[in-house]
């Protein structure tokens, strides 16, 4: 079984502009789907762990795209820490979090990016010696106005905000300067992945991976 070395979490930040957040529905998807956002230049790849083949596409994924840089997504308890790990992610993503679910992130080895929605969660974790998170639900939080807001008196704060985002405010976000990459999935319409389309899926991931 394949395992890539730990990378820093600025790494997966930096990757790419995007952060492509993908929900497997069927497990044949999950390697065909994850080739194709890697030809498209989006090689940092969030699985969420909403559906029953989730940890399992995150390990198919993990042992046949090497380029790929797998995550688990929608982390919500250590005992899918641990799952998200012995299926081969590279590094995890929350919603949310709490002291028990951060020290479970912490202990894990691979980056991690906690999910806030309020100025407090991010003192708190900026407190805890964690800079980089997860800014969630993006445009029910508060949007860019939010995210600029926070800059000044925060500017150590690194964020990937997901949640309502697309191509046409996609850029909006990622010229803020304390926002290093966005997360979404519209380089995944349901349409194309219910014809298997990959072709489809790459050239929308082409298209995400230069935006600025």
């Amino acid at each position: 079984m394949r395992r890539m070395a730990p990378l820093p979490v600025s790494s997966v930040l930096d990757l790419a502009p995007v952060v492509p957040v993908v929900v497997v529905e069927e497990l044949v998807d999950a390697v065909p789907l994850a080739r194709a956002l890697v030809a498209g230049g989006l090689p940092a790849i969030e699985v969420t762990l909403r559906t029953p083949v989730a940890l399992d596409a995150i390990r198919a994924v993990a042992d046949a795209v090497p380029d790929a840089v797998v995550g688990a997504g929608t982390l919500i308890s250590p005992a899918q820490v641990s799952d998200a790990l012995a299926a081969g992610a590279r590094f995890l993503v929350s919603p949310g979090w709490t002291d028990v679910l951060l020290e479970s992130m912490r202990a894990s080895g691979v980056p991690f990016l906690p999910g806030v929605s309020t100025t407090s969660e991010v003192v708190a974790l900026l407190e805890r010696g964690v800079r980089e998170m997860k800014f969630f639900p993006a445009e029910a939080a508060g949007g860019t106005a939010y995210l600029k807001s926070l800059s000044g008196p925060l500017p150590q704060a690194r964020f990937c905000p997901t949640g309502g985002i697309g191509p046409a405010n996609a850029p909006e976000y990622l010229a803020l300067p304390n926002v290093s990459c966005v997360g979404g999935s519209w380089m995944l319409p349901a349409d194309a992945i219910a014809a298997r389309d990959w072709d489809r899926v790459e050239a929308l991931a082409r298209q995400a991976s230069t935006l600025k």
